[in-house]
């Protein structure tokens, strides 16, 4: 840890926000603005990371050093448990104790040599491997944490605890990112489907699509959006206003950003993700502002 220049932890009250999806990209992007990174996968029990990063199947080794990562690119490297099952299908049934002590290994003994960026992907919730994650990472100092969140109060009213808890153990709150924030998609992208009065849809996308290229082009280069998480009560934004702390932005929902992370990539390798790409790109000017505008990320 000593080589580290900066450490990002990454948290959630809630499960399934987005948040391995937000380190996978932050991680891809910190690395094309050529910094030294490193990602580390302590979710345990769920460890998403080697498939969102193109890594499934991989081994991790161990030398008089310690344990070495897995390699994306020479500069982004990436250590998970999930190189360390025998079978990606297995569950891991393990007991307080014996997590805390993998992820006290993970933290001292995987050997990253000379890091500028170590973003650290968190279980959801202030359990005690949180504690352990914290108690580490504060030895050698942290700049801090992103929290992740949807913009619907079910998932606020965990993040109000997330953040409770930052300030409990004196991390400082980088600031909150409002994931899923609407469905956006060009409107080309989108399935048309007509009603028949029964439980079966008929598909009626290629009449549409030709319908609107005849009558009105224009229309096919919008961008469609639709709420689907109740916001009306204000969403992230009027919570981290609550409780001072700092509001880095909203993601949409982007069916292309699901399906980069299903195949590993980065979203900003080609522009594909026109809807979550630059939303993603202009949360992490906020956070490393200079080189993220050089290398236009």
């Amino acid at each position: 840890m000593a080589t580290v220049k900066h450490k990002i932890l990454v948290l959630s009250g809630k499960g399934g926000v987005g948040k391995s999806t937000f380190s996978a990209q932050l991680s891809f992007a910190l690395a094309a603005m050529d910094y030294q990174v490193g990602l580390l996968d302590i979710d345990i029990c769920g460890p998403s990371i080697p498939k969102m990063l193109g890594l499934e199947g991989q081994d991790i080794h161990q030398s008089n050093l310690g344990w070495s990562p897995c390699y994306v690119e020479s500069n982004l490297g990436v250590m998970s448990i999930g190189f360390m099952l025998p079978n990606p299908d297995e569950a891991v049934i393990w007991r307080g104790p014996r997590k805390n002590g993998l992820i006290k290994q993970f933290l001292k003994d995987v050997y990253w040599g000379e890091l500028d960026y170590l973003v650290v992907d968190a279980p959801p919730g202030t359990s005690d491997e949180h504690i352990s994650i914290v108690q580490c990472l504060l030895e050698t100092g942290i700049d801090g944490a992103i929290i992740v969140t949807t913009p619907q109060q079910v998932s606020l009213i965990d993040v109000r605890k997330e953040v409770s808890f930052c300030k409990k153990v004196g991390i400082n709150v980088l600031g909150v990112v409002e994931n899923m924030s609407g469905l956006c998609q060009p409107l080309r992208d989108i399935k048309f489907l007509k009603p028949s009065g029964t439980s079966e849809q008929s598909d009626v996308t290629e009449w549409a699509l030709q319908y609107m290229k005849e009558r009105a082009p224009e229309l096919l280069n919008l961008m469609a959006y639709s709420e689907v998480f109740d916001s009306s009560g204000g969403g992230a934004m009027k919570m981290c206003q609550e409780m001072g702390v700092p509001f880095l932005g909203k993601v949409p929902l982007d069916p292309q950003l699901c399906k980069a992370a299903e195949e590993g990539k980065s979203c900003f390798e080609d522009q594909k993700c026109t809807a979550s790409a630059p939303a993603l790109k202009s949360i992490i000017e906020k956070l490393i502002p200079k080189r993220a505008a050089e290398n236009g990320v």
